[in-house]
């Protein structure tokens, strides 16, 4: 007997097809776009996390308040400088650190002008490598700045590409920084990110002299000591750079982040982002709940004679309740099976694309199976829900008044 309960449901909506896919078109729609954002965010996140695992616990970056990284007051408000590097140099805990700055710049290569970030990197080895390190700068050919290179130049990926100059530039080529000429000694890998693919990597002091900023930093990259808690020495230096930079304490103007806190920050942003996306998406599912409703009602009003017979011959409010329902939950169940088959491969689609075009550590989409699982059974609720006062409705038929009518 249970088993009619899907069979009869089944006939009805193979029996009408055409309608059966238009209500579907809802819920299918929602299901799909939520499953395709909540994959597309977790996997963000699992690359993000990742990323900043690779850093390492032991580094801490520090950065004027209103940086690029940071909100708050303009970006030339406040500075940091060199003074503030050694300053930190000196903190206990600390093992090393470096220094880097960047700006926008004017770049001239093939009679062709473009305009992208210049970055003043440090030319000493240890210092060169924590950069590196932090960045996830690994070189591609050449070689990277070294000491007394004084225009010298590392291009990023994407120089790699003759669509970005309509020239290929090799090593050995001379391209023009704010008028200045720069010889290419190297070429970094791909790093996933779009700013650093397409920046310029030229010696701090150069980087200084060319747009005048003597002495200034952008961000300052320092590693704890082994067996040192890095949130401890984070105090310490923001304690130290209280007192040098003289600003009392709440009223700081910078900021020290270590890779846990800075991944923390950018889940927070997906998640918002995210949560957003999903309310607009779950619009979708109302309007398909709207359209089983609408199809179940029409059903009743088309099956009186059916419901009619059926009571005629001993069913119970309740077997036609739930018959009712079972159909209205198959319209929702069928909905979201096709719905996470088009949003994980959507997902997919979009991890692949971005594989191509920014690399494969910047999206990992992975199956999660407790989301498939939860959506069915979600999408299944919706139908039932949805079906609800359509199948009150057919429950309270009176059989001689459903064979009259008919």
């Amino acid at each position: 007997m249970y088993k009619d309960y899907f069979i009869l449901p089944w006939r009805e909506m193979k029996r009408r097809k055409l309608r059966s896919w238009l209500t579907l078109i809802g819920i299918i729609i929602g299901i799909a776009a939520i499953i395709s954002l909540i994959s597309l965010g977790e996997g963000l996140q699992n690359a993000l996390s990742k990323q900043f695992a690779m850093l390492g616990e032991d580094k801490l970056l520090i950065t004027a308040k209103g940086n690029i990284l940071t909100a708050g007051l303009s970006i030339d408000a406040i500075k940091i400088t060199e003074k503030d590097q050694e300053v930190i140099q000196k903190t206990p805990g600390i093992k090393k650190t470096a220094g880097m700055i960047y700006s926008t710049g004017r770049i001239e290569f093939n009679d062709h002008v473009r305009y992208f970030f210049i970055e003043g990197m440090p030319t000493d080895p240890e210092e060169r490598a924590l950069v590196g390190e932090t960045n996830f700068f690994h070189l591609l050919r050449g070689r990277p700045l070294q000491n007394n290179d004084n225009y010298k130049a590392v291009l990023g990926y994407e120089y790699t590409k003759e669509t970005m100059f309509e020239k290929e530039i090799s090593l050995g080529d001379k391209i023009k920084i704010n008028n200045k000429d720069f010889k290419v000694v190297g070429f970094w890998e791909r790093t996933g990110s779009p700013q650093d693919d397409s920046a310029i990597m030229i010696p701090l002091e150069t980087y200084q002299d060319l747009f005048n900023k003597p002495k200034e930093l952008g961000m300052i990259f320092a590693q704890t000591a082994p067996g040192e808690d890095p949130l401890k020495v984070a105090e310490k230096v923001e304690k130290t750079l209280r007192k040098s930079r003289k600003v009392k304490e709440g009223k700081e103007d910078f900021t020290i982040q270590t890779p846990n806190q800075l991944a923390q920050t950018f889940e927070t942003i997906i998640t918002m982002v995210e949560a957003v996306l999903i309310g607009i998406a779950s619009i979708s599912l109302l309007v398909g709940g709207i359209g089983i409703m609408n199809t179940m009602y029409t059903a009743v009003l088309q099956r009186t004679k059916e419901i009619g017979i059926l009571k005629a011959i001993g069913a119970k409010k309740v077997h036609i309740l739930t018959l009712f329902l079972i159909e209205s939950g198959l319209y929702g169940l069928g909905g979201g099976i096709i719905g996470i088959i088009i949003g994980i491969g959507f997902a997919k689609l979009v991890e692949f694309i971005f594989s191509l075009m920014v690399g494969p550590s910047f999206l990992a989409v992975e199956l999660n199976w407790w989301l498939v699982g939860g959506t069915l059974l979600f999408s299944f609720l919706v139908g039932c829900l949805s079906g609800v006062a359509p199948a009150r409705r057919a429950s309270k038929l009176n059989p001689v008044d459903a064979l009259r009518g008919e």
